[in-house]
C-alpha cells in the first residue's frame, strides 16, 4: 500500500494516550506523601496544604482521621485511584495518602536567627553541608526536630532539595524545624558567626571527642555529605571539630544517626547545665 493511499487513516490498534496532568507531572515538590507526614503537616502547618489524594476503597482508621483533620481545616478531599498514585510515587511507599501543598516555603534565614538567638545560650541551628541524598536528608530534619534544633540550613546547589523523598522521611518534622536554602554555606556561616554562633564541623578525623568538647554555647552544627564529609570551604570556617568515638571500630555513621548521636550530648550537657526547658525534656 502506498503511502498516498494510508493518508488520514487511523490505526484502530493504536491506544489513545493516557491524559496527564501538567502541574502534578511538572511540579512533584508539591508533593507530601506518606499517613505521618499528611497528618503531622496537618496538626502543624494545616495552611500549607491545598488538598489531600486518597486511595479509593481503602476505609480504616487512619483514613478516618486524616479525613476529620482535613474537614476541621476546611480541606478538599480527593479519591484517586491506587494505581495512579502508584505510578506517581513509584519509589516511595504513599499508604494510599498523599497532601499537595504550595510549594514548599523556605525559611528566611534571618527570621531563623532572631529566633534561635532567643534561646540564648542554647542557641542550636544545623547545617547540611551538600546532603545529595533526599531521604537522609528528611530523616536528618526528623532527628533535628525531635532533639529541639531551631533550624536547618541547606545549599541551593549540589544538594538535596525538600522533594517527597525527603518529606516522607521526615514524617512532618519540616512543620516543626524550619528549612532554610542559602545560595553560598560558607558565606551563610560567616554571617552567623559574627553573630557569636560557634560553628562546629563534624569530621571523623578529627582529635577532639564530641564528649570532651563544652556544647553550652550558641552553635550551628555541620554534618558533612554521605560519602566526601565537609567540603574545604566549610573546614576552615570551623571554630572546632569534633569526632564521634566508636567502640567497635566502624568507619561512619548515616547522616542523621550521626546528628543523633552528637544532639543527644548536646541536650545531655546543656540539660545537666540546667539550660533546656524542663518541659521539652
Amino acid at each position: 500500500m502506498t503511502p498516498s493511499k494510508t493518508k488520514g487513516r487511523k490505526n484502530p490498534k493504536a491506544k489513545t494516550p493516557r491524559p496527564r496532568v501538567k502541574t502534578e507531572r511538572q511540579d512533584p515538590d508539591r508533593f507530601i506523601p506518606g499517613f505521618h507526614a499528611v497528618r503531622e503537616t496537618l496538626k502543624g502547618q494545616s495552611g500549607t496544604l491545598q488538598e489531600i489524594w486518597i486511595a479509593e476503597g481503602k476505609p480504616s482508621a487512619r483514613i478516618e482521621e486524616i479525613l476529620s483533620l482535613a474537614k476541621s481545616h476546611y480541606i478538599p478531599i480527593h479519591f484517586k485511584q491506587q494505581s495512579y498514585l502508584s505510578e506517581l510515587f513509584v519509589h516511595i511507599s504513599h499508604q494510599g495518602i498523599v497532601g499537595i501543598t504550595k510549594a514548599f516555603d523556605y525559611a528566611d534565614l534571618n527570621q531563623v536567627l532572631r529566633h534561635s538567638l532567643q534561646e540564648g545560650t542554647s542557641a542550636l541551628l544545623l547545617a547540611a553541608d551538600h546532603i545529595t541524598d533526599p531521604g537522609n536528608l528528611g530523616a536528618l530534619i526528623r532527628t533535628a526536630a525531635f532533639f529541639g534544633g531551631h533550624g536547618l540550613i541547606v545549599p541551593r546547589d549540589r544538594s538535596a532539595a525538600m522533594t517527597p523523598a525527603a518529606l516522607k522521611r521526615a514524617s512532618g518534622a519540616h512543620s516543626k524545624l524550619p528549612v532554610v536554602r542559602v545560595t553560598n554555606l560558607g558565606r551563610a556561616l560567616d554571617d552567623l558567626s559574627e553573630k557569636g554562633f560557634w560553628i562546629i564541623g563534624t569530621t571523623g578525623g578529627a582529635e577532639l571527642s564530641i564528649y570532651d568538647f563544652d556544647w553550652n554555647r550558641p552553635l550551628v552544627l555541620v554534618l558533612g555529605n554521605e560519602q566526601k564529609g565537609l567540603s574545604p570551604s566549610v573546614l576552615k570556617r570551623c571554630h572546632e571539630q569534633v569526632r564521634i568515638p566508636s567502640p567497635g571500630g566502624v568507619e561512619s555513621l548515616n547522616i542523621s544517626v550521626a546528628g543523633g548521636v552528637v544532639l543527644s550530648e548536646i541536650c545531655r550537657q546543656r540539660r545537666h547545665a540546667g539550660l533546656l526547658n524542663p518541659k521539652r525534656t
